[in-house]
């Protein structure tokens, strides 16, 4: 990494989407950051949506995708992880704002008697704090050289609104030390075989006609653009050549920073803002990490076994086994498993050829004795299995009806029994609401010597893991599980929760009531994940 050795203010980069939605301004954000990161600046990436919702913790997976969560506890937009795994940066509550927590934000104020009589509206009351929040004014943290703020939605959505007005105003306010990075997209059309710039420069006048002139254009595409038609979209948007970047589909999302910087996006941002843009870092790191990426060959196969049949519902674990899979210099195939279609007379085809086994986090009824009959199965066919959350619930209901013999054990968020083996926090008990009422952030976690899981985190022996649940292991059962063969092998301190699980003669059963996943990042990928491609990876070769 090159260190900066340029003083100066605060600079803010806008990512904005235009014609439509899902074309990666979280990835192209993320992307962003890493290549200042490279250049020795200190970056940080924070989302900005349009939804009315105060944060997505409430949103079912398949409205929204992954509910990732950050260290202090705040559940935000799955974006957050990608800008994480990309920078390794800690994102906080402040990096996530929705539509939601804008207006709450004001009408609190408002009932408290802050503006002393006025009518509040959109213009100025709403928009100066969406830029107070954008400038990160009640941020406390260190001078930071970079602010990427990436506005969800797409140009022209009625939502997004009061977020453009903040960064027209923005951009007259700071001048030259704000920038705007708008991404479309360029589609091809098969019978005319022709690559169509038309939406692309629709995107761009509605974006004018807001007051907004971006200076850099990154055009989402399936295919290689040309240097005519970048000639073509530059004389249209009135965007200098060099600034019209294209962003074609990539073997992996891990290319991208490095597509990005071949084609001089960060030296681009830089000359915008009047910086020396001096020599391009090498980023070896990243570039060995890719070149593992690209010779690893051989397959592993792990099969996800959840409710949510939708890629992002699991974002971050996937990405995890895929990180832990690279540095194991595999491959890692997911093959995503319906746990409602699960039964004993099935789950032997289900699970065939599977190397590996997550039961996946979740809410409610719906699907746990598929996760409970699969946890039963690879527990008995010792199959490398990693429960987490409510998937490692489901490994201790599993234990307690088939190694402890209470056949009614279950969890009481799914029903009451004379064996609540999993039982509400006692913290939850009083609690009525449902948005960011759980355990959730970070909290310390004690790992018994001796352990598998303290093998795998090596030297630490108290380690810090975010969590996002209600329910926890009951600790009247405790010592039956310990004599019977299932171990508390990570317990928190100051509440005595039990954190993980395992079964030690096993060649890999683990079950985390924290979510390892989101402290995975691509140079940093995470040891349990780690151990268990690992055991995965003997298990076949035993085989």
């Amino acid at each position: 990494m090159q260190t900066s050795k340029y003083h100066m203010d605060t600079k803010y980069i806008f990512v904005t989407g235009g014609v439509v939605s899902s074309l990666g301004k979280g990835i192209i954000s993320a992307s962003i950051g890493k290549l200042l990161q490279a250049r020795g600046y200190k970056v940080t990436i924070q989302k900005f949506d349009p939804y009315i919702n105060i944060d997505p913790g409430t949103l079912n997976p398949y409205e929204h995708g992954e509910c990732y969560v950050t260290v202090d506890g705040m559940e935000t937009d799955l974006d957050l992880g990608h800008y994480e795994r990309f920078t390794g940066i800690h994102t906080t509550r402040n990096n996530s704002i929705t539509t939601g927590r804008i207006y709450k934000t004001v009408i609190d104020r408002e009932r408290h008697g802050d503006y002393l009589g006025k009518t509040i509206q959109v213009v100025p009351h709403i928009t100066d704090e969406i830029k107070r929040r954008m400038l990160r004014q009640d941020e406390k943290e260190e001078q930071l050289d970079f602010v990427i703020t990436e506005v969800g939605g797409t140009i022209g959505d009625i939502e997004s609104a009061p977020f453009m007005e903040a960064i027209r105003q923005l951009r007259w306010q700071l001048g030259r030390d704000a920038v705007c990075v708008h991404l479309t997209y360029v589609p091809y059309l098969k019978a005319a075989e022709e690559l169509k710039t038309k939406p692309t420069q629709h995107s761009v006048k509605e974006l004018q006609g807001m007051g907004i002139q971006p200076d850099i254009l990154v055009l989402r595409t399936e295919r290689h653009l040309d240097d005519h038609l970048r000639m073509k979209v530059a004389s249209f948007c009135n965007v200098d050549l060099e600034c019209v970047v294209q962003s074609e589909d990539m073997p992996s999302i891990y290319e991208v920073p490095v597509s990005m910087q071949q084609q001089g996006l960060d030296a681009a941002i830089m000359r915008k803002i009047g910086i020396p843009v001096g020599e391009r870092p090498a980023m070896k790191p990243w570039h060995d990490f890719l070149e593992k990426q690209r010779n690893a060959s051989r397959e592993v196969h792990v099969a996800l076994v959840g409710k949510y049949d939708l890629q992002d519902a699991y974002k971050s674990i996937r990405e995890s086994l895929n990180l832990a899979g690279i540095y194991n210099d595999v491959k890692t195939k997911i093959h995503f498993i319906n746990s409602e279609n699960i039964t004993r007379q099935n789950v032997a085809s289900q699970l065939d050829g599977m190397a590996g086994v997550v039961v996946c986090p979740g809410f409610g009824t719906r699907g746990i004795e598929g996760k409970i009959i699969a946890a039963e199965y690879t527990r008995t066919h010792d199959i490398p299995t990693f429960g987490i959350c409510l998937g490692m619930q489901m490994m201790v209901i599993e234990f307690a009806r088939n190694v402890l013999g209470y056949k009614d054990a279950n969890s009481s968020e799914m029903m009451e029994t004379p064996h609540n083996v999993i039982d509400m926090m006692e913290e939850q008990k009083n609690i009525t609401q449902m948005g960011g009422t759980m355990r959730l952030g970070a909290y310390e976690c004690e790992l018994r010597e001796g352990s598998r899981v303290a093998a795998a985190y090596g030297a630490e022996k108290k380690i810090m893991e975010r969590h996002r649940h209600r329910y926890e292991f009951n600790n009247a059962y405790q010592e039956e599980y310990e004599q019977n063969g299932m171990k508390c092998v990570g317990i928190n301190p100051a509440a005595n929760l039990v954190e993980i699980v395992e079964i030690p003669e096993k060649k890999w059963y683990i079950g985390t009531q924290f979510h390892p996943e989101y402290s995975s990042t691509v140079l940093h990928p995470h040891p349990l994940f780690m151990s268990f491609i690992k055991a995965c990876i003997d298990g076949t070769t035993q085989a």
